[in-house]
């Protein structure tokens, strides 16, 4: 007589969902950092410049000319 045995199924672990209270800390730094990023490429070298000087155009050109900024 032959014993026939079920294979065994795989199951996956349950996820379980992130809490917001330990999502919102990061949600706020990556928030500060992309509202710094874009200050530094849209509006830095205007009325409004933190640093003197041509250094950060400089390093920022390309990526203003890329996301539509005008600067020249």
């Amino acid at each position: 007589m032959a014993q026939s045995t079920a294979a065994p199924t795989p199951t996956t672990p349950a996820l379980t969902p992130l809490p917001v209270r330990a999502l919102a800390p990061w949600a706020v730094f990556f928030g500060v950092l992309m509202l710094v990023l874009l200050y530094f490429v849209g509006a830095e070298q205007g009325a409004t410049a933190l640093v003197s000087g041509e250094g950060v155009h400089e390093w920022v050109h390309d990526a203003r000319h890329l996301l539509g900024f005008p600067c020249h």
